[in-house]
Formats: C-alpha cells, structure tokens, sequence
C-alpha cells in the first residue's frame, strides 16, 4: 500500500499583484485540471528551476549554500549542467 502524501508542505500566504489576464488563466486551468488555483500556481513555479541563467546565477552567488537548501537543489545537479 502506498501511502499519501501532504498537501501543502510549507505553506506560506503570499500577497502579490498579478494581472486580471493571469488570474483568469490560473482560475480556468484550475477547473479543467480538477486542482486548486494555489496548487496550478505551486506546480508551475517549480518549472522556472529548469532555467539554467537560473541556475548559474545561483552557482554564481558566494554564499550558495542557504539558496540551494531553501530551493531543494543539490549541489550535484549543478555540476551536472556543468555550472559552477
């Protein structure tokens, strides 16, 4: 038997300002995926971690260390993309 996962490990209310378009298409993917808007939001953002300017730019900073802890990426996935 497998078990189920938590929802919303570390949740944290933000308030930002997003454009009446945005919030349209978030509120709409939402219905057709059956998910909530906050988890569509949470699955997409996760994607930006695929940009590697991204990922140089953290390998570029001194102190990387609390950045790669607080993103979940080991420091290993860096090297593989040949960064840092």
């Amino acid at each position: 038997m497998k078990f189920i996962e938590p929802k919303n490990k570390n949740s944290t209310k933000v308030d930002w300002d997003i454009s009446v378009r945005i919030r349209a298409i978030v509120k709409y993917y939402a219905e057709y995926t059956e998910y909530s808007e906050s988890e569509v939001v949470d699955m997409f953002l996760v994607n930006i971690l695929n940009d590697e300017q991204f990922l140089e730019w953290i390998a570029s900073k001194r102190n990387n260390k609390r950045i790669l802890k607080q993103l979940e990426i080991e420091e290993k996935d860096l090297e593989d993309l040949h960064i840092g």
